[in-house]
């Protein structure tokens, strides 16, 4: 049982099936930066929205973390590169507040337009001041698009229909996926002085910072209106109060603000200027998604499964073809680790044959260094910090993929030094097999307990060696005999019910004919 430590409200029905995994969630929402250091000590997860700041020092205090999942999209409060570090996955929820940040965005806009809440607010107060409030339509508009990402492509779709123009500035996008979306891509400063609107979806990173500030405002025509739902900081608050109280720009709708909880801003204290607390997000829609899609990651994260939604794990999506193998790809990494005994190594070469190599390995290449370093380093390992141990330890890791078959529909093959195995799986209903160890066939499930005998090919030996682990009190439970293409050779791979004792592993050693004894376990 893991523990789950939430920090902001989460919908109840993803938590929910966090518990009937048979997790325990503890729900503490009232904390102090202080206090959160105190509440994640032994969490090994924590779930947060945007408001929890998982700093290097949380991370730090959170030593049992295995993953920090937030419910929602952006991840700036999370300082991602600590938590790789540690090895720590991070997880969001990247679809679940698409369709109601696009809502809330065309929300914004059209109150901007309209000026609803200034109208609302003086009608409550008792005052009917009809001509004052007069607006402009959206129809026939240039609405400039920062960001064509999923909210943006959900904008521009809905923004078509009240008859706007479409421009965009989105370097990742083409010409022609733009035109498909009857969008005209400009530079960022085309865009600025052509559009009467401009909204952004874009992520908050050091190049996005400040993005839309006092230089670009400059650029602007004075009917421009700027709507954010994106994030806070990407709009500099106090370049656009000033513009707008120069009348260099006409308006703004902003839901998102640099530090928040915010209740001052330059921009409150103008009449042309509508704000929302955060709300991109906050529909019983988006909020269950989020909550349902968090506790899958997390969940699949606790399990040491692979996290579709792992934005520091360096793995694309996992096909059903690929994903059996994971474990296998692990055992064969730690099998080759006990191979190694720890030597200093240069490379690891991973070879992908068949089927396989048709799809995307990147996750088994995951798996295979996680396995290699859970024997290795006595630090944990997980997805996310194998890469960074092997570069650590010095390791190249090489994999390589050929759709040419070896003896084996599908076969992965891993090298280091003078070792190598090799594995497959088997059967209708696949079965983990230990195909190849230091190139010598042989044919055997992953055990937990194994040693692996290196011999001369003389006669005798199968016998020395299952009488003296007979004599030791440990029985076989499998093994298999594999010869060298001279006959001068032989590897013995033996499964026991039971851990195989150090003098018993020195007493194989020390026989005549013995080459090497080496203990392999799961």
């Amino acid at each position: 049982m893991a523990r789950v430590l939430v920090t902001e409200a989460i919908a109840d029905n993803g938590l929910q099936r966090l518990r009937d995994a048979g997790h325990e969630v503890d729900i503490q929402l009232d904390w102090t930066p202080e206090s959160l250091l105190e509440l994640v000590k032994g969490a090994h997860a924590l779930i947060i929205r945007s408001a929890t700041q998982v700093t290097k020092e949380v991370l730090a205090a959170g030593s049992d973390l295995i993953v920090v999942g937030r419910a929602g999209i952006g991840l700036d409060n999370v300082d991602t590169a600590a938590a790789t570090e540690q090895g720590v996955m991070v997880v969001n929820a990247p679809q679940s507040n698409t369709l109601s940040a696009a809502e809330h965005t065309m929300a914004l806009l059209l109150a901007q337009a309209r000026n609803v809440p200034q109208a609302h607010a003086a009608l409550k107060e008792g005052r009917w001041e009809r001509s004052k409030w007069n607006g402009v339509e959206l129809s026939d508009k240039t609405l400039g698009i920062i960001g064509l990402g999923r909210i943006g492509k959900l904008v521009a779709q809905r923004s078509l229909a009240f008859g706007m123009k479409l421009v965009a500035y989105d370097p990742f996008v083409s010409e022609d996926a733009a035109r498909r979306m009857s969008v005209e891509l400009l530079s960022l400063d085309d865009l600025i002085s052509r559009s009467d609107f401009i909204t952004l979806h874009l992520a908050k990173t050091p190049e996005t910072i400040g993005l839309v500030g006092k230089d670009l405002l400059a650029k602007a025509k004075p009917s421009l209106r700027v709507v954010n739902v994106a994030r806070g900081g990407i709009v500099d608050e106090q370049a656009l109060a000033d513009a707008i109280k120069a009348g260099q720009v006409a308006g703004a709708a902003l839901d998102v603000f640099d530090k928040e909880p915010c209740t001052d801003s330059p921009l409150f204290e103008l009449d042309q200027v509508v704000v929302t607390p955060h709300l991109g997000a906050s529909t019983v829609e988006a909020q269950d998604k989020a909550g349902d899609t968090i506790a899958d990651m997390v969940e699949l994260a606790l399990a040491g499964d692979f996290v579709p939604f792992a934005v520091n794990v360096s793995a694309g999506e996992v096909s059903e073809t690929v994903r059996p193998y994971q474990g296998l790809a692990e055992r064969l990494g730690s099998t080759l680790a006990w191979l190694s005994s720890g030597a200093a190594q240069e490379s690891i070469e991973i070879s992908y044959d068949g089927q396989i190599a048709e799809y995307d390995t990147r996750i088994l290449t995951l798996s295979v260094l996680k396995g290699f370093f859970g024997v290795v380093s006595g630090d944990p390992v997980s997805y996310v910090n194998a890469p960074q141990m092997a570069e650590e330890h010095g390791i190249v890791v090489r994999p390589s993929q050929s759709t040419t078959p070896k003896d084996y529909v599908n076969l992965i093959t891993v090298r280091c030094g003078e070792h190598a195995v090799a594995g497959t799986l088997a059967g209708f209903n696949p079965v983990a097999k230990i195909v190849m160890i230091d190139d010598f066939t042989v044919d055997i499930r992953p055990a937990e307990h194994m040693v692996v005998v290196r011999n001369d090919d003389v006669p005798g030996m199968i016998g020395l060696v299952g009488t003296s682990v007979g004599e030791a009190g440990v029985n076989i439970a499998d093994m298999v005999v594999g010869q060298d293409a001279d006959g001068v050779s032989a590897l013995m791979v033996i499964v026991t019910d039971t851990a195989v004792p150090d003098d018993l592993i020195a007493g194989l050693a020390a026989k005549e004919n013995v080459r090497s004894v080496i203990r392999v376990r799961g």
